[in-house]
């Protein structure tokens, strides 16, 4: 589908504050997290809109106002994107708490016990596994993992990272995967990937590198766990999903690359096709299995939004709403470009043939006319 301003275009609504948390629509409602500032208050807000027409349906004050400390100028206060879990909504704000709410808003529970200094502010989303709700605390010293129950938002476990890196913070969002059997959750961290088992946050096995400031999320499929290693030289790196424990990282790396590596958008896996697009904006595709580069592309460009794929297409939202989509084939093919007009770092989401996209003003809907 061709998209852009005016192009499939359903609707285009004001969303009050600002966050680059993306939009999760469930059951024709839309749910986002923003900071929300006003004359009489600054505070953290769950909002719900309808995918219909976009109208706002509520918004609900979760915290205070964001904790004072840097942010980075591409970062937000409402970064993390929700989770809904059948009748409930899960919210996170990094050191400035975690909350649960019904769909209709009402807060059941909140937790804001685990301040930890993030240096450029929060980011990374959490994961539900079973009972718990899991999430990186990869802050300026003393990085951890955390697990608050979902169902009361008190501690489950809280597990130290295991290697000792030089700068601590990062942001990478948790991966659950069924590896040997057995239910892990894979979340890289500064210098380090860890899996940990969900119950308990016991590590299974971890893998080492050089890296910080980690955002992209992990991919996992054809045998293999994907990551790329943040700041300052970024590299994707493939790893063995089986077998692991302990020190993995003699063992089961089985490729790496360089050139091409994403610093913040995440990575999709499309059969063999291993896809990426770097923040400067050179899109790659490669063999998953092992390694090889079949094209190399300059699309144009910044990014932070992770690509989509929806439809035999993939999506890239460019930081300057430039929206291209290519085919996913072993040969580069461009469908269509698409200018939004506004500047965006969120990713793009799709639910019953329509996407949304969220920029700094305004929430978006595409619809292809029937």
């Amino acid at each position: 589908m061709e998209i852009g301003a005016g192009k499939n275009q359903a609707w285009k609504i004001g969303v009050p504050g600002s966050g680059w948390s993306s939009p999760v629509i469930v059951k024709g409602q839309i749910f986002l997290t923003s900071a929300v500032t006003t004359e009489v208050e600054s505070s953290l807000n769950a909002m719900c809109f309808d995918a219909a027409n976009g109208k706002l349906v509520w918004s609900q004050k979760v915290f205070d106002k964001a904790a004072k400390g840097r942010s980075h100028s591409k970062n937000s206060h409402a970064s993390p994107t929700p989770i809904v879990d059948g009748d409930r909504l899960y919210v996170h704000f990094g050191p400035d708490g975690s909350a649960c709410l019904d769909l209709a808003g009402k807060v059941i529970w909140r937790n804001n016990e685990f301040p930890y200094p993030p240096v450029h502010g929060n980011g990374g989303s959490p994961v539900i596994a079973g009972d718990n709700l899991i999430f990186s605390c990869d802050g300026a010293n003393n990085p951890y993992v955390l697990a608050l129950d979902k169902r009361t938002g008190k501690q489950a476990w809280r597990t130290p990272r295991s290697v000792s890196a030089t700068k601590t913070f990062s942001f990478c969002t948790p991966l659950l995967a069924d590896i040997d059997g057995q239910s892990q959750v894979i979340l890289p961290g500064s210098d380090v990937v860890c899996a940990y088992n969900p119950k308990t946050g016991q590590e299974i096995w971890h893998s080492r590198y050089s890296g910080y400031s980690v955002v992209p999320r992990p991919v996992f499929g054809q045998g293999m766990i994907f990551i790329s290693t943040g700041f300052d030289q970024a590299k994707t790196i493939a790893l063995r999903a089986g077998g692991g424990k302990g020190d993995v990282t003699d063992t089961h790396v089985a490729w790496t690359l360089t050139k091409g590596a994403p610093h913040t958008p995440s990575m999709l896996l499309i059969g063999t096709e291993l896809y990426m697009v770097s923040d400067a904006g050179i899109a790659s595709c490669v063999d998953a299995k092992t390694g090889e580069v079949h094209w190399q592309e300059r699309v144009g460009g910044n990014y932070s939004s992770s690509p989509l794929f929806a439809a035999d297409r993939i999506y890239l939202l460019s930081e300057e709403g430039k929206v291209t989509v290519i085919a996913a084939d072993k040969k580069f093919k461009v469908h269509s470009t698409g200018e939004l007009g506004e500047r965006t770092l969120a990713s793009m989401s799709v639910a019953d043939n329509a996407l949304y996209v969220r920029t700094a003003k305004s929430l978006f809907k595409f619809q292809a006319a029937r």
